[in-house]
């Protein structure tokens, strides 16, 4: 049964405390009281709240202890990798939301209302850019797709659904802005030489002249280049396979067999076999040179990727049709596939271009395995 209580405030008005306690054999399983300024509201809540708790299950969720979203965020860090790893990416920013005042919330406390209210925090006062925004919402979002159904926290399952749906019609969260930049001939031709006369000086590690020529014919991303191994080689279909190729909804265990071009498997048969991979080096190591040339060279806003941009461009200019293309680039359909289309012309632009007969019969750096 409920019960209601009449205090006089300070300022002579009177608060009317409804309380209720249920009982079973004779112990109190739950107890629970709020304040209100008119006694017909508080009656109101007695007879919700005793109706609500009457439905089974009501009170075990009720007395359960709330888990914090830095709880939670430190589970899922902890468990998900024991399955696949995680990027780096993601679970830096996972850390970093745990340790806002959105990681103090408990589970039951994340509204839709509040996981807005942290994006505009992000953009107003952190100075945050909208895409930012989205990829710490879609990080976090994978969290609580996990933590109601496979641990029975109290997330409500609308509650990103809505967040997002709201900030999209703000303009407050958009996807990364998409790249259009392609490395000229020129630039091309002066980056090559760089390499050319850092390798001349023994300053190299890694063959950089090789791995930039091979990144743009056969479209393969940094990480996927140092993944490629000599045993992964099919000679009749001249394809490699690609192991953990990124992929939106599956980076880890996502294994593709690649067609590689004519251009891009000649460079790869003039690589020495000093180690199990093809290119036996660090992913990183070879994006720093790539921006070390760059800088040195003042080449402007020219990324390693944007070698894989210029490649399947090629591709289209040649007249190659979409699934041949993505038989190259492991694009799995038009749309994920269109950021990389930014035609020059009708042909190929590197037809008789001279440095591909110089990069695979130039001298080859002694590889140093990771």
């Amino acid at each position: 049964m409920g019960s209601i209580t009449v205090r006089k405030r300070k300022n002579g008005s009177a608060a009317y405390t409804a309380q209720i306690r249920i009982m079973q054999k004779g112990v109190t399983v739950y107890q629970e009281s709020q304040t209100f300024d008119r006694k017909a509201t508080a009656q109101t809540w007695i007879k919700r709240r005793e109706t609500e708790m009457a439905e089974p299950g009501a009170i075990a969720k009720a007395n359960r202890k709330g888990v914090t979203v830095k709880q939670m965020i430190d589970r899922y860090l902890e468990e998900y990798e024991k399955i696949r790893p995680l990027g780096k990416t993601k679970r830096a920013t996972l850390k970093a939301i745990g340790e806002t005042w959105l990681g103090k919330l408990e589970d039951k406390e994340i509204t839709s209302q509040k996981l807005v209210e942290y994006a505009n925090d992000r953009m107003q006062k952190d100075g945050i850019q909208p895409q930012t925004v989205g990829n710490d919402l879609a990080h976090f979002g994978a969290v609580l797709s996990i933590a109601r159904p496979a641990w029975g926290f109290d997330i409500d399952p609308m509650a990103m659904p809505d967040a997002r749906r709201v900030l999209r019609k703000m303009g407050a969260v958009s996807k990364s802005k998409e790249r259009g930049r392609r490395p000229t001939l020129e630039e091309l031709d002066s980056i090559l030489t760089y390499f050319v006369d850092m390798r001349a000086r023994r300053k190299q590690e890694i063959d950089m002249v090789r791995v930039t020529a091979f990144a743009l014919f056969s479209t393969r991303r940094q990480e996927e280049i140092t993944r490629i191994r000599w045993d992964a080689m099919d000679e009749t279909r001249q394809s490699v396979l690609i192991t953990d190729m990124k992929n939106p909804g599956q980076k880890y265990g996502n294994d593709v067999w690649c067609h590689v071009p004519d251009e891009a498997w000649r460079i790869l048969k003039s690589m020495p076999k000093v180690a199990d991979e093809v290119f036996p080096y660090n992913a990183r190591s070879i994006s720093a040179s790539f921006t070390r040339a760059c800088h040195f060279l003042e080449i402007a806003d020219l990324h390693f990727h944007d070698l894989r941009h210029d490649g399947v461009s090629r591709l289209f200019e040649m007249g190659w049709d979409i699934p041949k293309v993505a038989s190259v680039s492991g694009h799995r359909d038009w749309n994920s596939m269109r950021r990389y289309t930014h035609l020059r012309g009708s042909d190929d632009p590197y037809k008789d271009w001279p440095w591909l007969e110089r990069v695979v019969t130039g001298p080859v750096i002694g590889a140093i395995p990771h």
